[in-house]
């Protein structure tokens, strides 16, 4: 079915990007509390989101991370369409063990959510993949965590005032002092998690550098 190893690489990366964006997307109308701080569920997957778009723009190119950002915010419209039929029809009354209200308590975002997700979204990605090749083209090969870690702190910068500004304060859900911390808040545990997460990369291109060494085609 793939004729080089590089191929299945891809789909694999790709599969791990697209669902675990989608993911963050479907669960971001939650929010939590940690001390004082309030911010979104929808951040936990995120990281994971860091890792493989760092691993695809290494190995596939700009083109290949665009493309696929494309493609996922695609399937994330997709996704809220779906959840949009599935909320209008009815549960059956005294069968399902889930019913109308209760779903729709969790897959009913407001259009604010789902606008503010895809942009922040689109425009993270695109700022992610111009700083990394910013550093990239300075320092060839070398530096994987700058360009890495550089990346993730400039582009999740705009992510997470985007999606919050969006989808929360800009309809009054929260005010703007809750706005501000929330995001400072949300940004602060992805920038902890991408540095934390630095030696999985170095691991992901160790793994992966190795394994495309023996296609031979």
């Amino acid at each position: 079915m793939f004729k080089t190893k590089k191929e299945l690489v891809f789909v694999i990366l790709a599969g791990i990007f697209i669902t675990n964006a989608v993911t963050a997307e479907l669960i971001g109308g939650k929010l939590i509390q940690i001390g004082p701080f309030v911010m979104s569920i929808g951040i936990l997957p995120w990281p994971i989101v860091f890792l493989t778009t760092d691993l695809i723009n290494e190995y596939f190119g700009e083109k290949g991370v665009k493309k696929l950002s494309l493609i996922t915010a695609g399937l994330i419209v997709y996704s809220f369409l779906v959840l949009l039929f599935a909320i209008n029809i009815p549960a059956a009354k005294g069968i399902s063990p889930v019913n109308d209200e209760q779903f729709f308590a969790v897959f009913g975002q407001s259009m604010w959510i789902i606008v503010g997700s895809i942009i922040a979204f689109l425009v993270s990605q695109l700022i992610d993949v111009s700083v990394f090749w910013f550093f990239k083209n300075r320092t060839g090969n070398k530096k994987i965590w700058l360009r890495a870690t550089g990346s993730t702190i400039i582009s999740q910068l705009f992510d997470s005032f985007i999606v919050l500004g969006i989808a929360f304060w800009l309809p009054g859900k929260i005010n703007f002092d809750t706005f501000l911390t929330s995001a400072l808040t949300g940004y602060t545990f992805k920038l902890g998690i991408a540095i934390l997460l630095t030696p999985l990369i170095y691991l992901g291109h160790y793994l992966i550098k190795n394994y495309l060494a023996t296609d031979n085609k």
